[in-house]
């Protein structure tokens, strides 16, 4: 046995080193089967971000730079490139800088497919029926509602210099998504303002005239039904080989309706279709604790796919995740036993093999191949670690009772095979909140967990009320409530964290991003829980980010905080920025100075707000970076300036970093 080291909390010794950040959590795309190889999408930390298209047995990539596939539709993207032609292997992309579609193939310059036209953004690429099709934006003026349209788009490359012929197929949403043709059938999902998809989102099914538009169409599932106060969401509807439609939804029971509470979740529903017209209602093909589904801020999502054989491979989420392989004709549902537990998407299937991305408890994330028959599952990228080396934390799922009830979070304690902490020592501990903040965590295994748990600080993830993966009711905890009840739960686990002896109260930071970042400075207003705060991008003023934001999220805060302008006291009392004599923690803000979503303004305001304070703190723009950071060197700093701050805040040295300057 080893001999260890006793050394204090947070100055733990580690191999894991800030230049080891972007390498450490791959960010992987839509992944396809393509001849005898796998493709997928991939950001390069090290060319500034960009999205290259690798694939299995290249070794250059098969997207090169500078070309970047990454989409801006409903601002966050998604469905940025397929493949048209197996054999051939030409796919076509969407190119980050100027969103035009674009077709290609290794070692082919790419051609444009739609005009040189800023006002077109292109997103949710699919290529059925021998045909592409896509969900455009066109954005006529700034600040605008832009103009959504699923449209079909040439390949004889047409539509580069007349834009009149690229077929515009249906519109008349504020949103769209999952075009799914069959035939003279187009399924989608469609919703307006001020639902987000979660909320409230329909299915419909239109009929293709011989011109390529849909000319009716009917709404055969999800939507609001105003009359009983319920909204259901449905997403992905798929055609099977049974010319059955295949999607899923989240209604509510029998029993809901009757006593009004709400246990929806998102189940597999099918509706069966006889020469064109529907001959059934939804029907449910399992019901089961869990969701198969999950909020939509990426289009191209999809958390099924039907194998050859007919049956399903499924995501069931409950907290963590498994995967599930059902039979549409029975309704029988076996797990599939796999280490995945987070973040699972079905990316594409061949035969009984499907690719898969996510990660779990043990495994990093990575791309996956799965032989359902052979129920083996093997990493294509990524997915691998040395749990031997006693460097790497796994996560303990934890409940803790909140005044709104229970709060779910995963606890990542200190983990160092080479150190111990002086006896009768607790540990400081970096409590994060995610984004969204329609979204959740799954305790996977987690270098940037790893990063601070190697050194003795301990990381609880907070799923606070309004997270998804637990059903509706928890995810509507947060209606109404924003600033209030996420404060109230992330206070909750930290204190519950600190009942159970597994926490230092004195010791306690908190760390999150965008929504997260919302989070964090809230409770660093209203709590004396926290002594340090960092955040990331974080909304500081919702007045400031109602006259900012895209329009993807313009109505968001009607279900988090209330209507505007009828509530705009509201907006102004759960501020941060509004009552900035509460801010007196010390605090670390990092901001991207290309950020649409929550612009540098808010940060700079932030700022100017804690230094009138005298309150310590440290301020980093990042040149061109944008809502989320992709760059190498951005990734490293942000590592660096959080252990030093940390450190400095909450009284440890942090070795191997540079103190940060506070002012």
């Amino acid at each position: 046995m080893a001999d260890l080291t006793s050394r204090p909390y947070g100055t733990w010794p580690s191999p894991i080193h800030p230049e080891d950040m972007p390498l450490g959590t791959l960010r992987l795309g839509h992944a396809q089967y393509v001849a005898d190889e796998v493709w997928w999408a991939e950001s390069v930390p090290s060319e500034k971000g960009r999205t290259a298209i690798l694939g299995s047995g290249h070794d250059a990539p098969i997207l090169p730079a500078p070309w970047s596939a990454r989409s801006r539709v409903h601002e966050y993207g998604g469905g940025a490139w397929t493949v048209i032609s197996q054999e051939q292997g030409r796919f076509v992309f969407v190119e980050q800088s100027d969103q035009r579609v674009y077709l290609a193939a290794p070692g082919v310059e790419p051609a444009p497919l739609t005009p040189a036209d800023s006002r077109f953004v292109h997103g949710d690429l699919v290529w059925a029926d021998d045909a592409l099709w896509a969900v455009r934006e066109t954005h006529e003026r700034p600040h605008e509602t832009p103009r959504r349209e699923i449209v079909r788009i040439p390949l004889d490359a047409s539509g580069a210099t007349d834009p009149v012929a690229i077929t515009s197929v249906v519109a008349g949403s504020d949103f769209l998504a999952f075009p799914s043709p069959r035939g003279d059938r187009l399924a989608w999902v469609a919703w307006d303002h001020p639902d987000m998809p979660w909320d409230a989102a329909e299915l419909r099914v239109g009929t293709l005239a011989d011109d390529g538009t849909v000319t009716d169409w009917r709404c055969l599932a999800g939507g609001r039904e105003a009359s009983r106060g319920e909204n259901v969401s449905a997403l992905q509807p798929e055609w099977t080989g049974d010319d059955e439609l295949l999607f899923t939804q989240d209604p509510p029971t029998t029993a809901a309706r009757a006593d009004r509470t709400w246990t929806q979740r998102w189940n597999l529903f099918r509706i069966r279709f006889d020469d064109g017209l529907a001959t059934s209602a939804p029907e449910p093909i399992y019901s089961v604790d869990g969701d198969t589904g999950g909020p939509l801020w990426s289009l191209g999502s999809r958390w099924f796919a039907e194998l050859e054989d007919g049956n399903v491979v499924a995501v069931v989420t409950n907290g963590r995740s498994r995967l599930m392989l059902v039979e549409p004709t029975s309704g029988i549902v076996t797990e599939l036993e796999t280490p995945l537990t987070g973040d699972i998407q079905l990316q594409d299937v061949r035969g009984r093999t499907a690719l898969l991305t996510g990660g779990g408890a043990t495994v990093p994330g990575g791309l996956w191949e799965l032989d359902v028959s052979a129920r083996s599952l093997r990493p294509l990228r990524g997915g691998e670690a040395d749990l031997s080396s006693g460097m790497q934390s796994v996560a303990e799922p934890l409940t803790f009772p909140g005044p709104l009830g229970p709060v779910h979070a995963f606890f990542y304690p200190p983990a160092n095979a080479a150190a111990t902490a002086p006896a009768g020592e607790l540990p400081p501990v970096l409590v994060l909140v995610h984004g969204g903040p329609t979204g959740h965590v799954t305790g996977d295994l987690s270098q940037n967990a790893s990063f601070f748990t190697s050194r003795g600080i301990g990381v609880l993830d907070v799923n606070y009320g309004g997270s998804s993966g637990y059903g509706r009711a928890y995810r509507e905890r947060l209606n109404g409530a924003w600033g209030i009840a996420d404060v109230q739960d992330v206070a909750a686990a930290a204190n519950g964290l600190v009942e159970a002896g597994r926490a230092d109260p004195k010791r306690l930071a908190i760390k999150g991003g965008s929504a997260g970042g919302w989070t964090v400075l809230c409770a660093l207003a209203d709590t004396d829980v926290f002594a340090a705060g960092i955040s990331r991008y974080g909304v500081a003023d919702l007045r400031m980010l109602l006259a900012e934001t895209h329009d993807f999220e313009a109505r968001y805060l009607d279900g988090l905080v209330g209507p505007w302008p009828e509530d705009e006291q509201e907006y102004i009392v759960r501020s941060p920025l509004s009552r900035p004599e509460t801010l007196t923690t010390p605090l670390l803000i990092l901001q991207g100075s290309e950020d649409p979503v929550v612009p540098p303004s808010q940060s700079e305001a932030l700022r100017d707000a804690v230094a009138k304070n005298g309150v310590p703190h440290a301020y980093l723009l990042f040149e061109g970076e944008s809502h989320g950071f992709r760059r190498s060197e951005t990734i490293v700093r942000c590592f660096e300036s959080e252990l030093a701050f940390l450190g400095q805040v909450l009284g440890f040295e942090a070795p191997g970093v540079d103190p940060i300057t506070l002012d």
